[in-house]
């Protein structure tokens, strides 16, 4: 199982949309919307390799260092098989 987790969304966002629309949406909308680009490719780039397998984007989960941590309302927000 690989875990990755993005810290630069709102960076992303801002250099895509711009400072001004970006102080417009909330980070969590900036993270949903990087975690569902970066599902999207990873799942055609896996499956172009001949990979199967699931990916899934999950609330309540943080990687911290070499630590797991599992919050309250853990549940998974997106989900696709390849």
């Amino acid at each position: 199982m690989i875990v990755l987790k993005i810290s630069n969304a709102s960076e992303v966002m801002a250099s895509k949309l711009g400072k001004f629309l970006d102080s417009l949406t909330p980070d969590s909308l900036d993270q949903s919307t990087i975690e569902d680009i970066v599902i999207k490719k990873l799942v055609e780039n896996l499956h172009a390799e001949g990979l199967k397998g699931e990916v899934a984007s999950v609330r309540g989960l943080d990687l911290d260092g070499k630590e797991l941590v599992v919050h309250d309302g853990l549940h998974v927000r997106r989900h696709q098989a390849f």
